[in-house]
């Protein structure tokens, strides 16, 4: 049995709606039903092609939310659709800041479950079932929603793959605001960064406590360079403040699925196998023949990072 509508909160930067939001339509669309999205910004017009390509009919458009953090007026507007009949039977976000911080007012707000971290959803016959990973990732646990919906779900980014449907631009429909919120935004600070987004990058080169110190971390950003990856870290020199927690992969960091991801001098531990074992080709560099990285590397180098890294990085600037 089809759900009869499924609504996907979406997110955009610069413009571009975020690839978790487009992942989410995918996986949206294998459920049946009408495949809706919820917006909070004044360019829904603009983003109606993009949205419509990857399966969505309509976009409930909440309006210019610039001055406030989307939480509350985003929560308060699905729960009045709900509340007058026009809900959908299943509501998806992303494990974003935004997403969690909308999924729990709205949980609040209708008085039901919220079931998150999830990597995957299903039908069981009319009954919703979602996925999700834990202890570290090394077992997964199927959940029912056994109560009537609308369901709330969130999702791990990568956990679905982006796919165009081919459909016509999106219907853009108003979707009152109840509760703007007493927050306000006053100003906002955009990260610089050059290079390929860390979640988004072909290649990965990420270091770890086995670089001894700081200032060795330039082997892995001079070796992403060359190669025209994204620097990543494992949490261990993260906490330690070597590099910002942006670049840090890993459970509580960054989920990536690059085609190629280079570990240098991580151990592989559980929560950082989870953000990057489901990369295509797995190259791992450590002295230690032990390390539990090299139980998902596809190719495992026991060397000292000091010395194949340079060899490495002069063999890259001397094609």
């Amino acid at each position: 049995m089809a759900l009869k509508s499924i609504w996907v909160y979406a997110e955009a930067t610069n413009g571009n709606v975020t690839p978790l939001s487009l992942e989410l339509l995918a996986k949206a669309r294998t459920l049946g039903g009408a495949v809706e999205v919820v917006y909070a910004g004044a360019d829904a017009d603009s983003l109606a092609s993009e949205l419509g390509a990857h399966g969505a009919a309509k976009i409930h458009s909440t309006g210019d939310l610039a001055a406030s953090l989307p939480g509350v007026p985003v929560a308060s507007a699905i729960a009045k659709a709900v509340a007058d009949g026009h809900g959908p039977d299943l509501i998806m976000f992303g494990t974003t800041y935004d997403g969690r911080d909308i999924a729990a007012r709205l949980s609040v707000a209708l008085d039901q479950p919220v079931i998150t971290n999830n990597t995957d959803i299903e039908l069981d016959g009319d009954v919703v079932v979602v996925t999700e990973p834990i202890f570290g990732g090394m077992k997964l646990v199927k959940t029912k929603f056994t109560a009537a919906g609308p369901h709330i779900a969130l999702f791990r980014p990568k956990s679905f793959v982006a796919e165009e449907a081919g459909g016509a631009p999106a219907e853009v429909v108003a979707l009152e605001v109840t509760d703007p919120g007493a927050a306000k935004v006053t100003n906002r600070h955009v990260e610089e960064a050059t290079g390929p987004k860390l979640d988004e990058a072909a290649i990965v080169v990420s270091g770890g406590r086995g670089l001894g110190e700081k200032d060795n971390y330039e082997l892995i950003e001079t070796l992403a360079k060359l190669l025209k990856a994204a620097p990543g870290a494992s949490r261990a020199i993260v906490d330690a403040g070597w590099v910002p927690y942006s670049y840090q992969v890993g459970q509580t960091g960054k989920v990536v699925k690059p085609t190629v991801y280079i570990a240098a001098g991580i151990s592989g531990a559980t929560q950082h196998l989870v953000g990057m074992k489901g990369a295509k080709n797995i190259i791992a560099i450590n002295k230690d023949p032990e390390a539990p990285i090299f139980s998902v590397a596809d190719l495992g180098i026991v060397g000292d990072v000091h010395k194949v890294l340079p060899k490495l990085i002069e063999a890259l600037q001397a094609r």
